[in-house]
């Protein structure tokens, strides 16, 4: 008999991003919003996977000619790939904006689940300045550099066809990324809760017992006694289900619940935590924090404002 394949932490942790990421990609909200931008923008947007090896931008209608032309080649598609994971390791926090040797602007917004990011929303193949020949002379000197055979004035055509949009009005479209962006954030943390595939009956009874007693102080032995199952065994069934253990996925329940909760912009952050079941401030605002990837107060200004800020609660200020 062929022993089983080992499995790393690490490599599991991977499948289970490159998995969110794939459902969000399917998901029926980014494809209604993937298309309505582009035709209220003519700008690509797609959504890639952290540490992707795709060439930019590549699936969207809306693909720049120029661009289209450098990825036809290894040199120059190499070239953009290693730019895009620079910047990558820098847009960790926000939006970053990156300008290609060629002066194309392209730029990535973040997408977490929890304190990790997942994944990216990538738009851009623009000019935020017209074409120069000068620029243009720069472009084809370095594509030379690097040994690319491409025709003079294909280059040249897709080159000055580049669509240009003024700084201000590129920034405005990548703002509309960033609040798209939160909110598949807040649908990737729903994903990681939910299991798609046929579970166990004790583990499904376990899910409704939880959400039905939320607000209430829930142990290990207390659910697994609801699941009729010891609190041993409960573990390893319950973990190997969801692919969380008991802990991190009360967790995670409990944060969305305070989201949902805040959706209201009257409810206070101290009421929706203590409705959510978390018994303290300390840990309300240590596990929110670590699940959403910021504080409550942060994310309800993300929802409402900052005027909402001040009658959350200064407690939750963290």
């Amino acid at each position: 008999m062929n022993p089983m394949p080992h499995t790393s932490p690490a490599s599991d942790g991977h499948d289970r991003t490159s998995d969110i990421v794939n459902r969000l990609q399917s998901s029926q909200v980014f494809r209604d919003y993937q298309a309505a931008f582009e035709v209220a923008t003519g700008l690509p947007l797609v959504l890639r996977a952290i540490g992707s090896f795709q060439a930019p931008l590549h699936g969207s209608k809306h693909h720049n000619s120029f661009c289209a032309l450098m990825a036809s080649t290894s040199k120059s598609c190499a070239a953009c790939l290693q730019l895009q994971q620079r910047v990558e390791s820098e847009a960790i926090e926000i939006s970053k904006t990156f300008q290609c040797f060629a002066g194309l602007s392209e730029s990535v917004v973040p997408i977490r689940n929890g304190e990790k990011i997942v994944g990216y929303l990538q738009t851009g193949q623009v000019m935020l300045q017209p074409p120069t020949e000068r620029r243009f002379k720069a472009a084809l000197q370095e594509l030379a550099r690097w040994g690319t055979e491409l025709d003079p004035k294909l280059v040249r055509g897709s080159y000055f066809k580049t669509r240009v949009l003024t700084k201000a009005h590129y920034e405005s479209m990548v703002r509309l990324l960033t609040s798209f962006a939160q909110h598949l954030s807040l649908i990737s943390n729903e994903l990681v809760t939910m299991q798609v595939t046929a579970e166990p009956p004790a583990v499904a009874k376990a899910r409704v017992f939880i959400a039905e007693n939320l607000s209430e102080i829930l142990s290990l032995p207390l659910v697994a006694r609801a699941a009729n199952m010891s609190a041993f065994y409960f573990c390893k069934v319950f973990k190997a289900a969801t692919g969380l253990t008991f802990t991190d996925y009360l967790a995670r329940v409990r944060v969305e619940k305070t989201k949902q909760l805040l959706l209201n912009p009257h409810m206070r952050i101290s009421e929706a935590g203590f409705a959510a079941g978390f018994q303290s401030l300390s840990q309300f605002n240590r596990v929110f924090r670590r699940v959403a990837g910021e504080s409550p107060s942060g994310y309800r200004e993300h929802l409402h404002g900052s005027a909402s800020v001040a009658t959350s609660g200064l407690a939750f200020a963290a």
